[in-house]
């Protein structure tokens, strides 16, 4: 009878905490290209739960491991992070009431590892020369040992991942363009948001053109982004989605940090300057068109960051 109650209370935490994921607001860019027959829009995703887009993922993992039972009373959630996948993760659990352990590279940025902190997150810090690579095969490595104790989420791996943005994401922008949108491009990092998304447009209508941003070197300064060609590959990527791959570099992302601060009044983060750098770029090739990005975090995430720009 209690663990019965235990799990409605959980159920009912779930069904409120759900009404502050996602549904963040389409942004329109103006001023920064030319023709004014192409529209650019951008997610504003800091302005949901966890102040990222990593948002999504997180509480659609958590939420479909409680319902199927994988992530049972008494065991911890634990999962391999650089930073706001596993922040998402900390305030949702949180408020959950789920204890929650990360695996996160030692270099992590020191705002990432307060809110952690904040949020009750056991941390387990590993060499800042394995990146993320590394704190994953560490979060495998505590699995595998104490396996009645831990849940691997592996945010890489899992479906749901992916899936969180097909079911909110990708509809979003379609509706919120009023079935407008033509072309969707975003930056691949577990890839999660860009096969979700782009699946979800292209069901909607084929005709959608999906193109993938990449980082143009391994030694990239974009945070969430990865260089597919060296890290390990999400699991869930397919290399056949993106009906186009370009890259964008640091430099660029930083140049549009500071375009986005004195012309939209937006404090952007790297990996959402990369992204309005991909969109502008491919707005001055096109005759007339609804191009939409994401900008999946705020710029005050990255003091460090911000003051190497400024």
């Amino acid at each position: 009878m209690i663990a019965e109650l235990k799990n409605k209370t959980l159920q009912e935490k779930i069904k409120k905490m759900e009404a502050f994921i996602g549904n963040t607001p389409l942004f329109p860019i103006i001023g920064l290209h030319k023709n004014e027959k192409v529209k650019i829009f951008a997610k504003l995703e800091w302005q949901q739960w966890g102040n990222s887009v990593k948002a999504r993922p997180a509480f659609n993992i958590i939420k479909q491991a409680i319902l199927n039972g994988d992530l049972s009373e008494g065991k911890h959630l634990l999962d391999a992070s650089s930073g706001n996948t596993g922040v998402a993760y900390a305030g949702v659990a949180a408020a959950l009431g789920i204890p929650f352990t990360l695996c996160i590279p030692e270099n992590a940025s020191s705002t990432k590892i307060a809110a952690l902190k904040a949020f009750g997150a056991n941390l387990i810090f590993t060499s800042k020369y394995d990146l993320t690579d590394g704190a994953q095969e560490k979060a495998v490595e505590l699995q595998e040992a104490e396996p009645d104790k831990y849940f691997y989420a592996d945010q890489y791996a899992n479906d749901n991942n992916w899936k969180a943005h097909y079911k909110s994401t990708g509809p979003e922008i379609y509706n919120q363009t009023k079935q407008a949108v033509t072309h969707f491009i975003a930056g691949l990092g577990t890839t999660g948001t860009f096969t979700g998304t782009a699946r979800a447009l292209k069901d909607f209508d084929k005709n959608i053109k999906v193109i993938a941003l990449h980082p143009d070197s391994a030694l990239h300064g974009l945070e969430g982004w990865k260089d597919l060609e060296t890290a390990k590959v999400p699991k869930f990527y397919d290399p056949e989605l993106a009906d186009e791959n370009r890259v964008v570099s640091t430099e660029t992302a930083y140049k549009y940090v500071k375009i986005a601060g004195e012309k939209l009044g937006l404090m952007l983060s790297p990996s959402s300057a990369a992204n309005l750098s991909g969109a502008l770029q491919l707005a001055d090739e096109l005759e007339e068109g609804t191009v939409v990005t994401v900008f999946p975090d705020h710029g005050s995430n990255y003091p460090e960051v911000m003051k190497e720009i400024f």
